[in-house]
């Protein structure tokens, strides 16, 4: 196996499921955790990560297929899908490519899904597909202020990592967002959005006056 991903949350390695090529998502037990608990969080964890890959497919949502969960190892064997990392992608495309994010995004809030990490890192464009990847942060929940933060995690990588066309691809975005989930869960999202931006103004000037 290789190792083609080391994160926080879990180790990500390319191997073979049968004669397909496979991830394998395994979630390591942390050290300074009582074992106990440490072994039911990761548990819990890959789970929910499982169920929630699972539903979001019969939305009509592109996905990874799974092909075993291994609950005692807390290791996810899933579908490798071999294209191209939307960040990757060329500016015009990026842009083009936002409605559509905007409306997975708002297809996954509508029937209760929160991302958890939604950025152009998490969307692969493979065979005039996109592909929604790593739930491993995902919830079920129907609040808004959760659906919020998706929305606002995206618009800060957009300002981050995409820069010179952030203003384009942040209002494309948008509006595939608000064709799927309509105008009015559109406006109570993006009054929250602009809500928590405001606090970490407030809070940003409050570190600055110390």
């Amino acid at each position: 196996m290789k190792l083609i991903k080391k994160g926080a949350e879990g180790d990500i390695y390319l191997s073979c499921w049968g004669k397909n090529e496979a991830l394998f998502k395994t979630r390591l037990a942390k050290t300074y955790r009582n074992s106990i608990l440490d072994f039911r969080i990761r548990k819990r964890r890959t789970i929910i990560e499982s169920e929630i890959m699972s539903y979001v497919k019969s939305l009509g949502i592109n996905s990874p297929l799974i092909y075993f969960v291994d609950i005692k190892n807390c290791i996810i064997i899933m579908q490798y899908i071999p294209g191209e990392l939307v960040k990757d992608l060329s500016d015009t495309q990026i842009i083009n490519t936002c409605k559509s994010l905007g409306a997975i995004a708002g297809n996954l809030h509508k029937n209760g899904i929160m991302h958890g990490d939604l950025t152009t890192s998490n969307f692969i464009l493979y065979d005039n597909k996109i592909f929604v990847i790593d739930f491993g942060l995902s919830s079920r929940t129907n609040k808004p202020i959760d659906h919020a933060i998706d929305l606002r995690l995206f618009k800060e990588i957009l300002n981050s990592a995409h820069t010179s066309i952030m203003k384009n691809a942040w209002n494309n975005f948008l509006l595939g967002y608000k064709l799927t989930v309509g105008d009015k869960y559109h406006n109570i999202i993006m009054n929250l959005v602009l809500e928590i931006e405001s606090r970490g103004r407030y809070n940003n000037n409050l570190n600055m006056q110390k």
